[in-house]
């Protein structure tokens, strides 16, 4: 048999250094995460409220059913009096942008801004 004159795979340096890198990610991505999760529940919410405004619905029934939305599915960012409901030809839109700032690590943190709307 013919030896490798050259080991091959990676060092522990370079292990170590990977696991760190992977690991940074993570804890970045979990404090990420329930942010996204919310946003996706607000952006559900108004689609389906849109949805439903179109027979008709006032402008305090939606709020007020965002609201009802918000205490099940635990929204805690958005109100409905943040909401926007405009009319167009299509039938009632409804908007909203809200920020968030999540907190990293020390005084480095994250700004994210968000918006959805029920006009797709």
């Amino acid at each position: 048999m013919i030896m490798r004159k050259k080991q091959l795979g990676i060092s522990l340096g370079g292990l170590m250094m990977g696991a760190v890198v992977l690991i940074a990610v993570a804890m970045i991505g979990l404090k990420l995460a329930p942010s996204y999760i919310e946003f996706f529940a607000i952006k559900k919410a108004i689609t389906a409220l849109g949805q439903e405004a179109r027979g008709g619905s006032s402008v305090a029934e939606i709020r007020k059913g965002f609201d009802q939305r918000a205490t099940i599915d635990a929204i805690d960012s958005v109100k409905g009096s943040d909401l926007e409901v405009t009319k167009d030809a299509g039938g009632v839109v409804v908007s909203v942008s809200y920020r968030k700032e999540i907190p990293l690590a020390g005084n480095v943190g994250v700004y994210i801004e968000f918006k959805a709307t029920s006009k797709e």
